[in-house]
């Protein structure tokens, strides 16, 4: 899911009163909530995530309401110990930990290649002020095109990010559509299962969506009153 704030808009408020309006965009449909963000299912994995974003973004802006805000928001696993199932993450660094090239010698990521992006950053005030109203873990939010399904797989991307608090597979690709827009963006995630072999037992999908929606619905007060000019 994404929620886009426009800009013009002093609080995260409506456009107009009423039920929620849809607009239809190519490939996505953009949901106007009455006293909230514009909502977008954005799908599944980065490219369709930025794809869906972009085409968000730049509608609103042809449209002269350009957005002042992303938020990526969903389940996703977590690295365990530090993010156990149930657990909100508040992404202080969205990293894209599979676009490289494969060695001999291990893993290289684009950035190493000379070229690309691998990381966004969201404002750190905004992800502070987001993780104390939602009761959220910071860290490194991971995207991944192929989740991670064995414990070696786990214990590389740790390796590799130490910082990581949990995979999904949107984040990055939400993330490259604002930056090209000049959009600061956010990333939440709630704990779905762990990060390692696939155990459909332990996935709590529904719990964790619950986590999320409590835990989004504490963040209108922090992005009411978030200001990008005041960064």
């Amino acid at each position: 899911m994404v929620a886009a704030v426009p800009a013009e808009r002093d609080a995260v408020t409506g456009a107009f009163p009423g039920a929620p309006r849809e607009t239809a965009l190519p490939g996505v449909t953009v949901v106007e909530v009455a006293d909230g963000p514009d909502v977008l299912a954005a799908g599944v994995g980065p490219a369709r995530a930025a794809a869906s974003t972009a085409t968000a973004l730049t509608a609103a802006a042809l449209a002269g309401r350009p957005y002042g805000l992303v938020v990526s928001a969903g389940i996703a696993g977590g690295f365990a110990p530090h993010a156990p199932v149930g657990s909100l993450v508040v992404a202080d660094e969205i990293t894209v930990a599979d676009l490289g090239a494969g060695t001999a010698d291990g893993f290289l990521p684009v950035t190493a290649l000379g070229f690309g992006t691998v990381t966004h950053l969201p404002p750190a005030a905004l992800v502070r002020d987001a993780a104390a109203a939602a009761g959220a873990l910071t860290g490194a939010v991971l995207t991944v095109s192929t989740v991670t399904g064995t414990a070696a797989r786990a214990a590389d991307l740790v390796a590799l990010h130490p910082r990581a608090l949990a995979e999904a597979m949107e984040g990055f690709g939400v993330a490259e559509a604002a930056a090209a827009h000049g959009v600061p963006v956010l990333e939440i995630r709630a704990v779905s299962n762990p990060v390692g072999p696939r155990d459909r037992d332990a996935w709590r999908i529904g719990d964790a969506l619950t986590a999320l929606t409590e835990g989004f619905g504490k963040l209108a007060p922090v992005l009411e009153s978030w200001n990008r000019h005041d960064q």
